[in-house]
Formats: C-alpha cells, sequence, structure tokens
C-alpha cells in the first residue's frame, strides 16, 4: 500500500488504481450478504461471485441468515470459500452485516445484498483501490432488472451480464446519475448520499472505527453508515467497472410514498446535514448540529451561566454545549459546603448537570463525530444569537474545514468541520500541526467578527420639536368681544 494521499475533499483523482487484471493483489476480502430469504436469487449472486477474477485465496463469502424460514442453504455453485452464518441474536441488515463482519477474517469488507448479480470484476475492481490507499470507500453500480429465467450455471458460465440479462430494458439507478453529474462524485458537497448499498468495499479497520452498521436503523441503514463514513474522514470512490444487476425494482419503486416516509425518522434524528428533516421547531433530535465546547476550568459559575445561555438561545437549536474542566475532581464525600475550594466547579455541575443539552467532560473528543460541526471559543465571549448560523453559512459555500473568526484582543473562536476532523487525523504524523494539514485538504479560512458578532443596533435619534406658543385669552374676554359684537348698530 502506498503512502494516504493527502485528498482534497473528495477528489481522489491523484489515486490510480491498477488495470483489471494487469496487477497481483494481496489483501484478503470477505464478502458479507445478509439474506433473508430469497433462496433462489442468493444462488444467482453466489454463482456471480464464484466466477469473479479476485484469486479464490484472497476471497470469502459470508452469507448471513436473517431468520429465513426455511434456513437459506448454500447451493452447488458457490464460491471456494463459502460459509453460512446464522444470526443468533436481533434482526435487520444492519443487525445481519454487523454479524458478517464479526466473523469475517478479511482485511477488506466487501457489503453486497442476496439478490445482486455482480459482474466478473467486480470484486476486483472495488478492491483494487484499497491496495494503494487505506481510508477510500469504494461503490459499485448496479441497474434493475426483472428476474429472468436464468439459472445459476448460465450466469456461473456468462463472460458479461449482458449475455443473461437484459440491460437495455433495465432501470438505471438514480445514484448513477448523481455520479456523473458531479464528476465521479469528485464534486460532490454530500458524496456519502449515493453510498446506499446494496454494494460497497472499505478497509476492516475504517469499518471497525465506525463502530458498523446501527442495528436500531431499519430504514436507511446504508445511508446512516456512509454519513458516519465521511465524519471519519473517508473518501468515496466509485467504480463504473464494479457493474451489477438488482433482480427486482427496489421496495421505493412499489411504494414510494411509504418508503420515503418510514426512512424520515431514521434520517432526521441521525443525519443532522438533511436540514430539510428538521423543520419542526423546538425539537429535540438524537444527532445535535453544532458541539459548543467551553473550556469553564478556572471560570466563575456567572460567566459560564451566560455563556451556557447565550449558546442554547441562538437562532441554530440543535445544539449541545459541552463544557470541558476538570469534573472529575469533585467527588460527593463530606466537605465544607461554603470553604470548599472547589466550591465554583461544584456549583457549574450541580447547575447544569440535569440538562440534557449541556454534558460536562474532563477533556473534548478528538472529533465530535456524528454531530458534523463543532465551534471553540473564549467561554467570556457569549455567542451573539447569530454567530452560529452564520459560521455555518460561512463554511458551508465552499466547504471550508475551519472558520477561524480573529476577535479584537487576539484570541480566536473557530467553526470546524468534523468531516476535515477526521481527515487530519487520518493524515497527520506525530506532532503535526492539524490545521495544517485540514488546510491542505479542505482549507482554513481566517475572518475579522463583525459579520459573527454584529454590533447591537443604534437607536434612532429623537427629534424634539421645537415649542409651540399657544395664546389661550381668558373666557371673559371671548365673552365681551361677543357682546360688543351684538351691540354694534347695523
Amino acid at each position: 500500500m502506498n503512502a494516504r494521499p493527502a485528498l482534497r475533499q473528495n477528489d481522489y483523482s491523484p489515486v490510480v488504481p491498477p488495470e483489471l487484471g494487469a496487477w497481483s493483489p494481496n489483501l484478503s476480502v470477505s464478502v458479507v450478504i445478509p439474506a433473508h430469504g430469497g433462496q433462489d436469487k442468493l444462488e444467482l449472486t453466489l454463482a456471480a461471485l464464484a466466477a469473479q477474477t479476485y484469486p479464490d485465496h484472497l476471497m470469502e463469502v459470508l452469507v448471513v441468515d436473517d431468520g429465513s424460514a426455511p434456513p437459506v442453504r448454500l447451493p452447488e455453485i458457490r464460491p471456494v470459500n463459502t460459509r453460512l452464518v446464522p444470526v443468533r441474536d436481533g434482526w435487520g441488515i444492519s443487525n445481519a452485516v454487523n454479524t458478517g463482519a464479526k466473523s469475517a477474517d478479511g482485511e477488506i469488507i466487501q457489503r453486497l445484498d442476496a439478490d445482486m448479480v455482480a459482474c466478473r470484476e467486480h470484486i476486483e475492481a472495488l478492491a483494487r483501490w484499497h491496495h494503494e490507499t487505506d481510508y477510500l470507500v469504494t461503490i459499485g453500480m448496479k441497474k434493475f432488472v426483472d428476474a429472468p429465467p436464468v439459472t445459476a450455471r448460465q450466469v456461473f458460465r456468462a463472460a458479461r451480464l449482458d449475455e443473461v440479462f437484459d440491460l437495455a430494458g433495465a432501470v438505471s439507478s438514480s445514484t448513477e446519475a448523481t455520479i456523473e453529474k458531479t464528476d465521479g462524485l469528485r464534486r460532490s458537497r454530500n458524496p456519502y448520499h449515493v453510498c446506499t448499498g446494496p454494494t460497497f468495499a472499505l478497509r476492516r479497520e475504517v469499518f471497525d472505527a465506525v463502530g458498523g452498521l446501527d442495528p436500531t436503523v431499519v430504514r436507511g441503514e446504508d445511508t446512516e453508515f456512509s454519513y458516519r463514513l465521511a465524519m471519519h474522514g473517508v473518501v468515496f470512490v466509485p467504480d463504473p467497472a464494479a457493474q451489477a444487476v438488482h433482480l427486482g425494482l427496489p421496495a421505493q419503486h412499489r411504494d414510494r410514498e411509504r418508503a420515503v416516509r418510514a426512512v424520515e425518522p431514521y434520517l432526521a434524528h441521525r443525519i443532522p446535514l438533511r436540514r430539510d428533516l428538521r423543520k419542526d421547531r423546538g425539537r429535540r433530535w438524537l444527532v445535535p448540529y453544532v458541539e459548543i465546547v467551553l473550556d469553564v476550568t478556572d471560570t466563575s459559575e456567572s460567566v459560564v451561566r451566560r455563556a451556557v445561555a447565550a449558546a442554547l438561545d441562538g437562532k441554530l437549536q440543535d445544539v449541545v454545549v459541552t463544557l470541558v474542566g476538570p469534573w472529575s475532581r469533585l467527588n460527593d464525600g463530606r466537605r465544607a459546603v461554603l470553604s470548599d475550594p472547589c466550591f465554583e466547579l461544584r456549583l457549574m455541575r450541580d447547575l447544569f448537570a440535569h440538562d440534557e443539552r449541556i454534558r460536562l467532560i474532563d477533556e473534548a473528543a478528538p472529533t465530535p463525530s456524528p454531530t458534523p460541526f463543532r465551534y471553540r471559543g473564549p467561554v467570556d465571549v457569549p455567542l451573539h444569537r447569530a454567530t452560529l448560523e452564520r459560521m455555518v453559512e460561512s463554511v458551508q459555500k465552499d466547504l471550508a474545514g475551519v472558520l477561524v473568526v480573529d476577535l479584537p484582543d487576539g484570541r480566536t473562536a473557530r467553526l470546524e468541520r468534523t468531516s476535515a476532523l477526521g481527515r487530519a487525523l487520518l493524515l497527520a504524523g506525530p506532532g503535526a500541526d492539524l490545521d495544517d494539514v485540514v488546510e491542505g485538504t479542505h482549507g482554513v479560512r481566517h475572518e475579522p467578527p463583525d459579520r459573527y458578532w454584529p454590533a447591537p443596533p443604534q437607536p434612532e435619534p429623537v427629534t424634539i420639536p421645537a415649542p409651540v406658543t399657544v395664546t389661550v385669552e381668558p373666557p371673559e374676554n371671548t365673552l365681551l368681544r361677543r357682546l360688543k359684537s351684538a351691540l354694534r348698530p347695523n
């Protein structure tokens, strides 16, 4: 494997994979196939894998039986190293994939559906990138076809997919159009969107680093997993040579309205970048949009109280406040309450400990993943209501990795993009400055504070009109004039 290149955004152009059939792989691949029934389709899937160009001794296939009734069985035509792994606990695609990955021996995890028929070069095409560097996620192509009356032996013998499937009448995946529009995802703002399964590959250590798939997500599990991969700093690489057909139309084609509704709560709670799904004001979400980190060491309770109040009262509501301080020094043993040397710290803990939007930790994590943004600033410079919203708007325009606001007193406040921090941690050597790495992969911008801490509006000057003199004659004078006018001769 070559040294990790510092790829910018999702532009993987500097990585040049070997030509198919003209190289010698050395990394082992575990193909994990979650299966729930569908024996006939599974047999075609395994027949295609038995004909792969990737070396047999470097490939194993794990068919994970997710509670099929009757249980799935391994057919005659299958790869040499094929195992059947039953699910013992839980259910669903995520749980099945995790079960297979735990049993796998390969250095590369290849996720594949049990109703996918891959071309002969599919595994080789996706695996070759991982021999060049180890923080990529490779994505295979797919088209949807009606399952024809074809046998496993015909699939095994076919040199190309179009020999057994009507590709001219196939339905293209919507992700392929997105890939084409964004120059193979090189110009994509959110490339994880297209990594929706059912075929992608990644290094095992990357799979493990993000914790595998979330078994509590039963719809949109691949999108949620890919989002966490993005926060880890990976680069997504679609490979047109990794062709496959999906036997039958996906669920959203059968009942699109219900499929969209079913996936919405899972993605709304777990992917904060989906702002379109978080329009209900006043809601609390599982994964916040911004983590606000404030160091409260040796700071008075009153200063922290003002900072927290300002942070939670901003225009962005889906935030969490992390107060960093030596909280572990506190114990609940007998003490003199008023003369306690940790009086201020204990007061803050007791004040904030029961607010679910506030976290008390001794040291901030390297990244706030899966939260997509993190703010760091002086605790004695409270946020303006518009600060976070405007900072996020700024970095989203050019996908900058870090925005540094230079405050008038020489200190700084900063907004960090989690995916950029994740990338920097993957690339940085010992003692490296992470901002230097982020500068090369996503960019670091410095800006003055005026836009982010706008001055309060000045009251308009009040013009006091000149006094008006009103002469009011006494009532008797008015009456006298009336009498004289009445008595005057005509």
